[in-house]
């Protein structure tokens, strides 16, 4: 589904209020991974950009890194805990299917009692999430909302597969949201989208049940499995098709936009699509070469890295892009 701006009758604008991000210490590089399966340097940073990935050591989890970006973010805005009314967290890597991990955050940071809800679609769930936070304040209801992205994604991978050892990592960004007096700031379009006919592409199987009937599978139980190819071919078009939408259906031009923040999948799509677009280097982010792909919580950790570099100021059209698996996609454009 598709939302034009409503920002013509919006009375309540949405303020980008403060930022954090969280990675574990522990990097592990190409040339450690080349030495456990057949891979190399080269064969990895040619295919998709990688260099490095941070790697979680027990007993850590997601939850850790999400207080830690949580907490940064809610310092960065000058806000205390208690003041939000709602924290929504992106994972598809929760340490338990109940309580969330946003339930057990707001008690992690003080932020009782917040409503707390998770949102699994896997790697668009931060730009579901925004796209869901800046909805709740446009109506008035909720003022102060956090929105966090964490993965423990090493927890769901196979290390012995090196297909996809090498492209993910562990992280959590988070985005405190609030309401503002200008109805022109905060998102101006937003789209949600998905095609559950494809989930066989990129899944975690738990049980028997869950393999595919085709008979494919050759894969471990409780580890992310993923068809590459097919993967790929649905990233380049969708990423293209996203940003073309966005910017027609608000009545922009490329060069309009002060930044395209993608999740990081693959620096080869990244770059396909800035190309296509005639963007200079530094309007599109890509951080994947230091962090990998770290599913939901990599557009928020590259919002961050903007945000400490002051590279984004009040007033730039900002459109944040993902694709994941279920398959899912989102796109949210903002004025912050």
């Amino acid at each position: 589904m598709t939302t034009p701006s409503a920002a013509g009758r919006r009375v309540v604008g949405v303020r980008l209020a403060g930022t954090g991000m969280a990675v574990p210490p522990r990097v592990v590089t190409n040339e450690e991974l080349a030495k456990t399966v057949d891979t190399n340097n080269q064969w990895i940073v040619q295919r998709t950009g990688i260099k490095q990935r941070r790697v979680l050591d027990a007993p850590a989890t997601e939850l850790d890194l999400a207080k830690q970006a949580l907490t940064d973010a809610l310092r960065s805005a000058q806000m205390q805990p208690g003041e939000l009314d709602m924290v929504i967290c992106a994972t598809m890597t929760p340490g338990m299917s109940c309580p969330s991990t946003a339930v057990r955050l707001t008690a992690e940071v003080g932020a009782q009692p917040s409503g707390a809800m998770d949102i699994s679609a896997a790697c668009s769930g931060f730009v579901y999430a925004i796209n869901l936070a800046a909805t709740l304040i446009e109506s008035g209801r909720y003022r102060n909302v956090a929105v966090v992205g964490a993965e423990a994604m090493s927890r769901i991978t196979d290390w012995d597969d090196r297909r996809t050892c090498v492209l993910f990592g562990d992280g959590a960004g988070a985005a405190v949201f609030t309401a503002c007096d200008d109805p022109n700031r905060g998102c101006l379009h937003q789209s949600m989208a998905s095609d559950g006919s494809q989930w066989r592409h990129l899944f975690v199987p738990r049980t028997d049940d869950d393999l595919p009937q085709n008979g494919e599978f050759n894969g471990k139980l409780n580890t992310l499995q993923m068809n590459g190819r097919e993967v790929y071919k649905f990233a380049v078009g969708t990423l293209q098709r996203m940003i073309d939408k966005s910017l027609a259906d608000c009545g922009l031009k490329p060069a309009d936009l002060a930044m395209i923040i993608p999740h990081q999948s693959n620096q080869r799509i990244l770059e396909s699509a800035r190309e296509k677009l005639g963007l200079p280097e530094d309007k599109l982010y890509i951080n994947i070469d230091r962090f990998g792909n770290t599913s939901a919580a990599s557009v928020p950790i590259c919002l961050h890295e903007l945000c400490e570099a002051k590279r984004l100021k009040t007033g730039d059209l900002v459109l944040f892009v993902a694709l994941g698996g279920g398959l899912t996609w989102a796109s949210s454009l903002w004025r912050l």
